[in-house]
């Protein structure tokens, strides 16, 4: 009995023995399985962006008045003052430049006293028409006088109109040999001097007007099209966070033989006192028509049999499988119109790889 005893507490004592080795042996196994745990993929992403299929194009122009005239006095004559500067501003009737006024002045004198003889003259050939006419009526003269009296009467009064027409034409030339602006603007040339002689008609003074302005840039033949349909805008370098509406005026009818581009004018309808003549300008040209598109790599496109997906990572790390719309298939970029939303965090790589709901790590760059 005492040996049975002693060999049942030695079995209990082993088997306790082999359960706590046991134990011992699940929970290093555990360690080493959670220790040999696989850590989140590290992947590299595309961020999603929409834009024009055609994208936008840019050039520099410069900020010019649409309207920019050479005025000249209507009067030849000596210049006897030049009252403005290159770069002055000028307004309606203001005085530019005046010529010497003595010559002027004396025919307009000339013209005065000639009135003043042909008035004489008729009132003399009036006074002989109207006692022709008495002594007709009483029969005392003939048809002959009387026409003599009345051809006399009219050519005095034809002298006189013409009189009175001399000294309109001769106050007028007084008044040409002031040279007024006609519109509001600014002064870009002065090709006068004082003491100056200047025939009529010749450029003195050149004024770009304030009404409106443009931009005038060179599109090369392959974006005409664009240029006449779609939509335009402009910025100025001196403050390129503001955009100008801008629309197509005027563009050339062949191309410049050294450039083989078109010069076009685009008309700033919008365009405020901080769009001063001679800026230098960017147009930009878009087609508002184009259907909005994402490029994205084509090696982050997943196609097995089914739709063209795209893995997308979340805030989380976890990857989602979403069918996107193929547009079409470029060299190197897949272009989608939709499926997947602007700003979504794509896989560029290794998407063969990966299963729906995995984890991954975002990594700006692989290394191996």
């Amino acid at each position: 009995m005492f040996v049975r005893s002693v060999l049942s507490s030695y079995s209990r004592l082993l088997a306790g023995v082999s359960l706590a080795l046991m134990a011992a042996a699940l929970a290093g196994c555990n360690d080493t399985v959670a220790e040999n745990a696989d850590p989140p993929r590290p992947v590299l992403v595309a961020t999603a962006h929409y834009d024009a299929e055609k994208p936008e194009r840019s050039f520099v122009g410069t900020i010019r008045p649409r309207i920019e005239s050479d005025l000249g006095f209507r009067v030849a004559g000596k210049v006897a003052k030049r009252l403005v500067e290159v770069g002055q501003t000028v307004e309606i009737g203001q005085p530019l430049a005046v010529l010497d006024e003595v010559d002027l002045k004396l025919q307009a004198e000339q013209a005065v006293a000639e009135q003043t003889a042909a008035t004489g003259v008729l009132a003399q050939a009036a006074a002989a028409e109207q006692r022709a006419k008495d002594l007709k009526a009483k029969g005392w003269t003939t048809d002959a006088q009387l026409d003599s009296s009345r051809a006399a009467a009219d050519e005095a009064r034809a002298r006189l109109n013409r009189a009175e027409r001399s000294v309109e034409l001769t106050n007028n030339s007084l008044s040409y040999a002031t040279l007024n602006a006609d519109a509001r603007g600014v002064v870009t040339a002065t090709l006068i001097e004082p003491g100056q002689v200047v025939a009529a008609g010749q450029t003195s003074i050149r004024v770009a007007r304030f009404a409106e302005k443009e931009a005038v840039v060179a599109i090369p033949e392959t974006l005409v099209g664009r240029a006449k349909s779609g939509a335009a805008s402009v910025t100025l370098w001196s403050e390129p966070g503001k955009k100008y509406t801008a629309k197509l005026r005027e563009i050339a009818p062949t191309a410049d033989p050294a450039t083989r581009t078109y010069l076009a004018k685009f008309s700033l309808p919008e365009a405020d006192d901080k769009v001063s003549l001679g800026m230098t300008a960017t147009l930009t040209l878009s087609d508002a028509a184009t259907e909005r598109v994402a490029r994205l790599p084509l090696s982050a496109l997943f196609n097995e049999g089914g739709k063209p997906s795209f893995y997308v990572v979340d805030n989380n790390g976890a990857v989602t499988l979403k069918p996107v719309v193929v547009k079409s298939y470029e060299s190197n970029d897949v272009v989608i119109t939709g499926g997947v939303e602007e700003g979504a965090k794509i896989v560029a790589l290794g998407v063969q790889k990966l299963d729906p709901g995995q984890k991954v790590r975002v990594v700006s760059s692989l290394s191996f």
